[in-house]
């Protein structure tokens, strides 16, 4: 049986170019494995008998097989297998070798791929067992600082400064020391016992030793009071002229009579360690108010601030009527009336007599207050545009907008010699605001016009009366320069007073 040239010419070129056994290729093709044999031996014959004497197309070079597949690569089917008889090679190896241009840098790229795929390993593997170390040594940090408070009875937490025994010192130190064994941190372990980590260092940096502060030996004080000036200062502040004030009153009487024993500073000091600086009276400590509406005074009778208050009587449920006016620059109380109700029709009445009294009429006075309904009366409203006066008032539901006055309302109602139990009738109550408004005046140094009374700022005596002051202690810092640290007490005259200054901190005008 004969068979057609092509499938004798496909056989050979499985037989001899591709990788199937000859087996194979029968069972695919439907030929005996005699006829392929056959056909192999003669095609190996005839090779062998050629003239020609050529190198097998497996051995040419890479140059010689990528030059074949370029000149193929736009040849037709026909033309092809004509080059391929002419060049003794088969269609299929110049389909492998151009499959094998193809696979050219394939290897090459699978190798990248690897090693790039090998590093992300390689870190994702290096992360992980740096995430492990970190979290077994948290649970070692945590597991000993949890029973490092076990072994401590209390804590070392306090005041700065305290002395520690030094048994104490070396058992914290030896907890410390075990715990940060344990895989602990310094400062976490001490912030455990309430210690400071510096403290800590320098206990262990030259030994634990007892506090040094115990044995220490300290020169005294150059400014150091003696116990004679510190028995004359007790003995003046015990006397029946000085017994009721306190050291911030008792200290400007004194330069005003010449005579200056120590500051006020001491004063306190030396009272407090005589136990003698125990609070008396009713006074509590005063709430900051935010301060927003502005006003400047340099002068008397520039600026007033004025408000209403209860006075209690003694009969539950009844009240009179403070009514008071206050210069801010002087913090004078230039008119006041108790009534025993609340009306435009008073408030109106106690401005007009003010305002002549102070001989402000059309002087462009400005009158501050809250929101009262008084306040906002239509009489007040009349009254002030007949005189001259300038309204001003506090920002709706915001009650610190009137400081000066809230201020001299707590100095009456804590005021020693107010009635506790409220007053009989109304006028009793006139007379007491009137003995205390001629205290207030004439007698009160008031804090925040360095300590001269109200009446001596306003007709300008302050002026004076602080210049010799300023000599006094300058005198005095002459006489005892190592009792001051820099310079002396500020007695300057404060020429400029504002009501809720923009851009301040809040400053407290009591």
């Amino acid at each position: 049986m004969s068979y057609p040239k092509i499938i004798k010419e496909a056989a050979l070129e499985k037989l001899f170019h591709t990788d199937l056994s000859l087996r194979h290729i029968a069972d695919e093709l439907g030929i005996p494995r005699a006829t392929l044999h056959t056909w192999k031996r003669q095609y190996q014959m005839i090779k062998n008998d050629s003239e020609t004497v050529e190198t097998p197309a497996e051995s040419w070079t890479p140059e010689e097989k990528f030059a074949v597949v370029l000149e193929s690569a736009t040849l037709s089917e026909v033309e092809l297998n004509a080059y391929c008889r002419e060049k003794g090679l088969f269609p299929g190896q110049i389909k492998t070798w151009r499959e094998a241009c193809i696979r050219g840098n394939q290897p090459q790229d699978k190798n990248l791929r690897r090693e790039a795929s090998y590093q992300q390993h390689k870190r994702k593997i290096s992360t992980l067992e740096r995430e492990l170390k970190r979290k077994e040594k948290a649970l070692a940090e945590l597991a000993a600082l949890l029973v490092l408070p076990k072994k401590v009875r209390c804590p070392l937490g306090g005041h700065r400064g305290r002395l520690i025994a030094l048994a104490e010192r070396q058992r914290v130190v030896s907890l410390i020391r075990e715990a940060i064994q344990s895989g602990a941190r310094q400062q976490q372990a001490c912030e455990v016992l309430e210690l400071s980590s510096r403290t800590y260092q320098r206990w262990i940096k030259t030994g634990v030793v007892s506090d040094g502060r115990v044995t220490a030996i300290r020169p005294t004080p150059v400014n150091k009071l003696s116990d004679d000036e510190r028995q004359q200062i007790l003995a003046v502040c015990n006397t029946p002229m000085y017994s009721h004030l306190p050291p911030y009153q008792i200290v400007p009487r004194l330069a005003d009579r010449g005579i200056y024993l120590a500051s006020e500073s001491s004063f306190y000091r030396i009272l407090k360690a005589a136990n003698q600086l125990t609070h008396r009276g009713n006074i509590r400590i005063k709430a900051k108010s935010s301060q927003v509406r502005h006003f400047t005074a340099t002068r008397p009778n520039q600026v007033w601030s004025w408000d209403i208050t209860y006075c209690p009587s003694r009969v539950i449920g009844q009240h009179y009527y403070l009514y008071m006016i206050e210069d801010i620059y002087s913090r004078k109380i230039v008119g006041w009336e108790v009534h025993d109700q609340e009306n435009g029709d008073h408030a109106a009445t106690l401005l007009e007599r003010s305002v002549w009294a102070e001989k402000s009429v059309k002087s462009q006075l400005i009158l501050h207050s809250d929101n009262g309904a008084p306040m906002k009366s239509i009489m007040l409203r009349a009254k002030l545009q007949e005189l001259g006066v300038v309204s001003s008032y506090s920002r709706p539901r915001v009650s610190n907008d009137n400081p000066y006055s809230e201020s001299l309302f707590r100095t009456v109602k804590y005021h020693p010699r107010w009635p506790s139990e409220g007053f009989a009738n109304l006028d009793d109550t006139r007379l007491w605001v009137k003995a205390f408004v001629q205290w207030y005046n004439h007698d009160h140094r008031h804090s925040r016009i360095k300590f001269v009374t109200p009446q001596q700022r306003h007709v300008g005596e302050d002026i004076k009366l602080l210049k010799k002051r300023q000599l006094l202690y300058r005198k005095m810092m002459q006489l005892h320069p190592a009792r001051w640290s820099t310079t002396t007490r500020n007695w300057q005259h404060e020429p400029v007073v504002e009501l809720n200054p923009k851009h301040h901190k809040e400053r407290n005008v009591a």
